[in-house]
């Protein structure tokens, strides 16, 4: 799942002064859930901004939409009377769907709502943690299923430093040291021989150092 935050109101504010007809859409999968970014989300921003336009006399006109996902064209397609209408769209979904509905509709400047944060997963109510950085060349295989890139503050791959203290890292005290959490995990598994393993130094060229990344499977190709 894809984690985000909203922006501050007052950023968001000095991204729409130039423009009157504002669309704002939201999408219903990762941001959602997150409950960032939503149908519910998307009708408290709308509010405000309808709000601040009556007491500041903006005079903006205020629309809004929700659709499933921002990152499928299918998705996005449909909202192409909508886009017409509008002098900006404002996204309130990640990064990802942001640039896919400007790359869909080229013509029409489209505006973050949101600062996209990291992959994560829901630990407990109201709260998300980042898992995965998709850094492209995946070693759970090594680590048991925790991932030391993700969740090691200086993402060893060969850990734990000299800084761990009762299994909390140094650069956060309130946070578990990712290589305390493998070790633990080895030995609950009975593996701890794995910690003999040199794991090697990674090649970045899977990541994000090569510029964007894509995958392609020809047989989904038609």
């Amino acid at each position: 799942m894809i984690v985000g935050d909203r922006k501050p109101i007052e950023e968001i504010k000095e991204m729409l002064a130039p423009y009157k007809k504002i669309l704002l859409v939201g999408c219903g999968t990762c941001i959602s859930v997150c409950m960032t970014g939503g149908e519910k989300e998307v009708g408290i921003l709308a509010s405000e901004l309808r709000m601040i336009s009556e007491l500041e006399k903006k005079d903006w006109e205020i629309s809004e939409t929700t659709i499933q996902r921002q990152c499928e064209r299918e998705y996005i397609e449909p909202l192409k009377e909508q886009f017409e209408k509008a002098d900006v769209v404002m996204s309130m979904a990640c990064g990802v769907g942001i640039q896919y509905m400007a790359e869909v509709f080229p013509e029409k400047i489209v505006l973050p709502a949101v600062n996209t944060t990291f992959y994560g997963t829901n630990v407990k109510e109201g709260e998300w943690q980042e898992r995965c950085a998709g850094c492209g060349d995946c070693v759970l295989d090594k680590t048991l299923g925790i991932c030391p890139v993700a969740r090691c503050s200086k993402g060893l791959y060969n850990g734990p430093c000299g800084g761990t203290d009762n299994g909390k890292c140094e650069v956060n005290k309130d946070l578990d040291c990712a290589w305390y959490l493998i070790y633990n995990r080895m030995k609950e598994h009975g593996k701890l021989d794995m910690l003999d393993e040199i794991i090697p130094a990674r090649s970045w060229k899977t990541s994000l150092h090569g510029g964007p990344r894509k995958r392609v499977r020809e047989d989904a190709q038609k």
